[in-house]
């Protein structure tokens, strides 16, 4: 695949994953927010509204603000930028998974770093799922992509490494 193809498949796909994220979260605040919640298949997956201000599972929720704006969405926004150059930069020596791993990454946590900028730090999560007492933290659509890139890089490093191909 030539490299400005592999460009255009990065960006579409990482605009098209943001958008899913947006209206996804957009749909929980018309549908969830102030509304008891909602559960399926014997309560394996619910779905709650919760504005978010830490991290994943609310860590560092309690940060003053000038240290929530820079810890959890300047410096996230800065190594997304770079990711995003680094993609761009040598997608031509890239494998597609690589490629789309990173897109995934990036796209999700944009999607995140957007609503906190937006809506004062606030990240709108809504999705629970679990058996019994086995259960996930709450999350979102960008949350979702940010875990399949992460889980994608592991399994194209595990491939090359277990190949000990010296594929980029």
């Amino acid at each position: 695949m030539s490299p400005w193809l592999k460009i255009i498949w990065f960006c579409a796909s990482a605009f098209l994953f943001i958008g899913c994220d947006r209206i996804t979260k957009d749909l929980a605040k018309e549908h969830l927010q102030h509304k008891a919640s909602l559960s399926y298949l014997h309560n394996t997956v619910r779905l709650v509204y919760v504005e978010n201000t830490g991290a994943a599972m609310s860590f560092a929720d309690d940060l003053p603000r000038a240290a929530s704006f820079w810890l959890l969405s300047i410096l996230p926004l800065i190594f997304l930028i770079l990711l995003s150059v680094y993609t761009v930069k040598y997608a031509g020596e890239m494998r597609f998974a690589k490629i789309f791993s990173f897109s995934l990454i990036i796209s999700g946590g944009l999607g995140n770093v957007i609503d906190r900028i937006i809506y004062d730090r606030h990240v709108t999560d809504f999705m629970i799922v679990g058996i019994g007492k086995i259960q996930t933290g709450i999350f979102n659509f960008a949350d979702v992509c940010v875990t399949a890139g992460a889980i994608g890089l592991m399994l194209y490093y595990q491939e090359k490494k277990t190949t000990g191909a010296s594929v980029p």
